[in-house]
């Protein structure tokens, strides 16, 4: 096998990864819009409330773009409010060599096997200060 042929395997590979973890992603992203997370979760707590398929096509993307996969992760889990998890997901798609690893999806399954972190309460309500010992409840993302 020359070498011409490994790349035009490893860009197929890059360009399926690439193809499916975009749609993986859009699927992820309607359910998350109905996930209310509190602010001061920790990566841990975050991940244990997101769904896998989130996971999944951020290590697709990963896998896809490599180190260029970096600041499409960062907007996306900022817009998502995922701030948590958006740091440790940026850091570790800086890693070149850590695209062919699926770490997110590991530290997922690990968060819930393990019990990592907070469990995420769905109903659990965040208030917002308005003013001096005044709060409202905090609106949720759309």
């Amino acid at each position: 096998m020359d070498l011409t042929t490994v790349l035009e395997i490893l860009g197929g590979v890059a360009l399926v990864a690439l193809i499916v973890g975009s749609a993986v992603l859009v699927v992820a992203y309607r359910k998350l819009r109905r996930i209310p997370l509190r602010r001061d979760a920790d990566f841990f707590t975050t991940i244990r409330a997101v769904p896998l398929s989130l996971v999944i096509g951020l290590d697709l993307l990963d896998l896809g773009l490599d180190v260029l996969s970096s600041p499409i992760i960062w907007l996306l889990l900022n817009r998502l409010g995922l701030k948590a998890l958006r740091d440790v997901a940026t850091i570790e798609a800086l890693i070149p060599i850590s695209n062919v690893i699926p770490t997110l999806t590991i530290a997922w399954f690990a968060a819930r096997w393990f019990n990592l972190g907070r469990p995420h309460d769905p109903d659990v309500l965040e208030a917002e200060p308005v003013g001096p010992n005044e709060y409202a409840v905090r609106q949720p993302r759309r």
